[in-house]
């Protein structure tokens, strides 16, 4: 029987140094049914994303495969050709809705402008895919302009963008990474019904295995540019027959239980690294000297999955073990920041309502809830960077002003904040070392040689090499900015950390270690307000949880007992739409 989709050697080289950055990936998909592709940042997923499109970043050309959708071969196809297939045939979603969406047109015109229809009939054709995608379809959504929606619903119409044409593959690549847990349950919802209802196959790309284990059928783990191992959903996640597999099980938090998250040691290989053998030995714990020199084939695993291992004989039945949670830190009694009575709106618009609650010394306060529940204004009113509030904020047992302007310098220095993206929060035209001196200077006065000793102990605790002190940030990874933004805060010698939205871009090697430090420093008495939308996350490092719905403080209490036996309807729907990776141990 046919397969809809069949994939072959596809390879995608550099052109300057003939490194393949890609290379020999193949599998097939039947209709209606899902592909996950996981791996690490840096391991081939959104560059074979773009290849099945025919695409291919600057400075790299795809060198070979075959990619057959509906008994055509894309690649094979002249340009003028693949134009026109792609919508036809093959459909893309990005990460970014907004790369997608133009900001200066309403929906209406970009939903039609692709449709070669008659303007009544292409509106009717536009109506019927907003009602297919759980949208509004009325005129004034459709006269909307992207800024209007929120993030889920800018998705939600790149994705009704993407199937306009009725393709037969749809391509999605991280379309989930940074929605709230409800928003992407409904996302995964609606990918899981268009493939069913419109007998469409889609490869649904993702570094989050949770995410994949609830979507997709069949499971591709890549590393390196390489398959190292397929197979059905169950097959790969539950009995994983590649150490680089359960290495990042291993790294996934779960909902339900806390463990601690181990990161995988060292690095995903770049482009122009020479590799001999299998390419993950080099962090394999398993591997021999027979792995550091010949490449393992993609062979069927005892556990009924294809592994690229020499020795997956040894690990297909082996238990993966969980090591248990050992949280040395005492959380003391004393309250070392608190907040009373907190009112916070936007142009006169409230948005937060008698917010209450403290947070100890040594202590990690998670805050929950969906985009819009207003985490993020709270975290900023904390921080003092939100003017239109109004409350009493206490600090070491002494109330402080508002907005950050008006504390003292001490409480600025001893009140650190670290946002979302790592790859905003960073001056592009500093230097690491430059970009952690600053703080130093300001605070503490110290001299050129202070501030080079101290900025490298920083950088090492945070698990940075000294030598990264002279990179700048484009030559750093996500995980190594958020770590070095994470070192810029520790240099001020905070008493209270402030971290929002830290681990929702990460990959779950990087977030575990991420976790993990940020566990560590509790040990020191630092305290920490953690913002998130991530229950698994909040789970792995939180002692208590204040849950927030439309600006309100719906339930509190200690992690086990909110997440176990959560009171509130609102708490018991996030839980609900929480996804665990359930793997055999």
């Amino acid at each position: 029987m046919r397969k809809e989709v069949d994939i072959s050697g596809i390879t995608v080289t550099l052109d300057a140094t003939g490194n393949d950055i890609v290379r020999d990936v193949g599998f097939e998909l039947g209709r209606g049914e899902v592909m996950g592709v996981v791996g690490e940042s840096g391991s081939g997923k959104s560059t074979l994303a773009l290849a099945l499109l025919g695409f291919a970043r600057k400075g790299a050309t795809i060198t070979g495969g075959r990619v057959v959708v509906d008994g055509v071969d894309l690649l094979a196809l002249p340009e003028r050709d693949l134009r026109r297939m792609r919508g036809a045939k093959v459909a893309y979603v990005p990460q970014d809705p907004a790369t997608a969406l133009n900001p200066s047109l309403n929906l209406a015109t970009q939903l039609t402008e692709g449709l070669r229809l008659p303007k009544r009939e292409a509106l009717s054709r536009v109506r019927t895919l907003l009602d297919t995608v759980r949208l509004p379809s009325d005129d004034a959504f459709l006269n909307r302009r992207p800024r209007q929606l929120s993030g889920g619903q800018q998705q939600r119409v790149a994705i009704a963008m993407a199937i306009a044409a009725g393709p037969r593959l749809i391509v999605l690549d991280e379309p989930t990474t940074g929605l709230d847990v409800s928003t992407q349950a409904h996302v995964l919802q609606l990918v899981r019904d268009l493939c069913r209802d419109h007998d469409m196959a889609a490869i649904y790309v993702s570094h989050d295995l949770a995410v994949v284990a609830d979507v997709a059928d069949h499971v591709t783990v890549m590393y390196g540019g390489e398959v190292v191992e397929s197979g059905s959903n169950h097959g790969v996640l539950a009995h994983a027959a590649h150490p680089y597999t359960r290495a990042l099980l291993g790294a996934v938090p779960s909902p339900t239980h806390r463990h601690h998250l181990v990161a995988i040691p060292g690095h995903a290989p770049g482009p122009n690294e020479s590799r001999h053998g299998c390419v993950f030995a080099p962090r394999c714990d398993h591997a021999t000297a027979e792995c550091t020199t010949t490449r393992p084939h993609l062979a069927p695993s005892p556990a009924g999955t294809l592994a690229r291992c020499l020795r997956m004989d040894e690990m297909a039945w082996a238990p993966r073990d969980l090591p248990p949670t050992n949280d040395s830190h005492v959380t003391s009694d004393h309250i070392a920041f608190s907040v009373a009575g907190l009112n916070a709106g936007h142009g006169g618009k409230q948005v937060l309502f008698d917010v209450s609650f403290g947070v100890a010394r040594g202590e990690c306060l998670a805050v929950v809830g969906e985009s819009g529940s207003g985490k993020t204004t709270m975290s900023r009113c904390l921080v003092g960077l939100h003017e239109e509030q109004h409350g009493t904020l206490t600090f070491e047992d002494r109330p402080i002003p508002a907005t950050a302007g008006q504390r003292t310098k001490q409480t600025r220095r001893e009140i650190q904040y670290i946002f979302q993206n790592p790859y905003g929060s960073l001056n592009r035209h500093r230097s690491v070392e430059d970009s952690l001196a600053v703080p130093l200077q300001h605070h503490f006065g110290t001299t050129k040689r202070e501030a080079r000793q101290r900025v490298r102990a920083a950088l090492e605790r945070v698990e940075i090499p000294a030598r990264f002190a002279g990179h700048y940030p484009a030559e750093l990874s996500g995980g190594q900015r958020q770590r070095v933004a994470i070192a810029r805060a520790l240099v001020c010698e905070p008493k209270l950390l402030i971290c929002d939205e830290v681990t929702s871009a990460l990959d779950v090697s990087v977030q575990a270690a991420v976790v993990e430090l940020l566990r560590s420093l509790l040990g020191d008495g630092l305290s920490i307000i953690f913002v998130t939308h991530d229950l698994a996350v909040v789970r792995s490092i939180a002692d208590s949880v204040v849950v927030l719905s439309q600006g309100q403080v719906v339930e509190s209490g200690t992690t086990d007992s909110v997440l176990t036996n959560p009171s509130h309807h609102y708490t018991r729907s996030l839980m609900a739409a929480t996804l665990e990776v359930h793997a055999a141990t």
